[in-house]
């Protein structure tokens, strides 16, 4: 009998580093795994991993482990992702009938406007809850939140999650900063309270959900826009991707050509990416390949962790929300998707684009030998330019494979989507792309 020692990391959301997280976190993979290591840390000692280790008899052993592995790299994100929620303080109709199809029904009314409370939950399902001195009651007359206005920071600082009558805190910042809203998150922290904070546009309210990353637990959005909740609802779906896992397919590379000087792009983000992690982009929508960021130290360069150099302006790159856009579109604050090689993704801000003439080298993969498509990138014909490798077993992972050695053979990571888009929209139409 074979016996197999696997060593593996499984990657950990920054939302949940902590000593409860991390002991959550094990409970999530398979009852034979022995832990080794309660983190991984790279530089920095930022926390990013937890690092297992199990004896295995059987390759299918093995198999069912890596199995689990994905699931348990999946369900980390799925239950420490914090549910963030949205209530609505309007007068529009509108608006009312707006977030409610978005799935948002929590409305809060001054008590004098209980007859416009009545009106609306007799043509949709909402709960209206009422603005009464410093509480808020629902239509019971039960307490259920309490609400306070800030407008100093003494007034900031006498805020207390002790009031133990009500299990949501709303305020209401009247001079709105960014700082108030970090030390409304570092107020409560640890508290079993949902804070929320009145926000009067969406921009306000992605603060507030993200202030100190972990943010606060939801937004009243206070707006008479109906644009206002569908840039937030945007907002929250393409949050809400964080986390989710993509479908990669191993493909086999079937062509490597030298193809003379093109306008290249190098995508620096405002985060960095691990070894493994990288950009989706091809020539064609319907199959973008991995590119492997410069995280990987070289003799020939410094590592560069934040970039990924991407390929030729014409080339396609995937965003949130499953769209793509061309790399030439790319420019700083626009966000794109960053995927890793279990299919793990997450979004990242563009910091800078350069665009520069270089050397570039044609790669052409198809899924398996008697697969009819093929699918095409070009990138820079450089040495830390690479695609990501597929995950092989117990075998030690490669995380990319240079463009410069890479042969026909050699196996890479695709992402396969439909193949029509308009303005990088997937759309339902015959193309022929060569």
């Amino acid at each position: 009998m074979t016996i197999y020692l696997h060593l593996f990391q499984i990657p950990i959301p920054s939302k949940i580093r902590s000593k409860r997280g991390m002991a959550m976190l094990s409970s999530l993979v398979p009852g034979n795994l022995t832990q080794l290591s309660s983190v991984a840390c790279t530089r920095g000692n930022s926390c990013r991993g937890v690092y297992f280790a199990t004896l295995l008899n059987s390759k299918r052993a093995e198999l069912q482990l890596n199995s689990h592995i994905a699931m348990a790299s999946a369900k980390t994100f799925e239950n420490f992702q914090q549910q963030k929620l949205v209530w609505l303080w309007t007068k529009s109709k509108q608006v009312m009938t707006a977030a409610v199809e978005r799935g948002w029904n929590t409305f809060i009314f001054m008590s004098r406007d209980r007859e416009l409370a009545n009106e609306w939950s007799s043509i949709a399902l909402i709960n209206p809850l009422f603005v009464e001195d410093d509480k808020l009651f629902n239509s019971e007359n039960k307490r259920v939140a309490t609400f306070s206005e800030v407008s100093s920071p003494q007034q900031l600082q006498q805020l207390q999650p002790s009031d133990e009558q009500a299990e949501n805190v709303v305020i209401n910042l009247l001079d709105w900063q960014v700082i108030p809203a970090e030390n409304i998150v570092a107020a409560f922290q640890g508290s079993q309270k949902t804070v929320f904070a009145v926000a009067k546009t969406p921009s306000e309210a992605q603060v507030f959900l993200e202030a100190l990353e972990q943010g606060l637990g939801g937004v009243v959005l206070k707006v008479e826009d109906v644009e206002a909740i569908l840039e937030l609802k945007d907002y929250f779906d393409r949050r809400n991707e964080v986390g989710n896992l993509l479908n990669l397919t191993e493909a086999i590379v079937t062509r490597v050509q030298m193809a003379g000087m093109g306008d290249r792009v190098c995508v620096d983000l405002c985060s960095l990416m691990r070894p493994g992690e990288g950009l989706l982009v091809g020539s064609f929508a319907r199959g973008l390949f991995l590119v492997h960021s410069e995280c990987l130290e070289s003799n020939y360069i410094a590592s560069r962790p934040f970039r990924v150099n991407a390929g030729p302006v014409h080339s396609y790159v995937a965003i949130p929300g499953g769209k793509t856009c061309y790399l030439s579109e790319l420019q700083a604050g626009k966000e794109v998707i960053v995927v890793n090689q279990n299919g793990l993704q997450r979004t990242a801000i563009v910091g800078r684009v350069k665009i520069e003439s270089r050397p570039l080298i044609l790669v052409e993969a198809k899924k398996d030998s008697d697969y009819t498509d093929t699918y095409s990138i070009l990138l820079q014909n450089a040495e830390t330019v690479g695609l990501v490798h597929p995950c092989e077993g117990d075998k030690p992972i490669k995380s990319a494979i240079p463009v410069t050695s890479l042969k026909v053979g050699d196996k890479v990571l695709l992402r396969m989507q439909g193949g029509a888009r308009h303005t990088g929209i997937e759309i339902q139409e015959f193309i022929v792309e060569k």
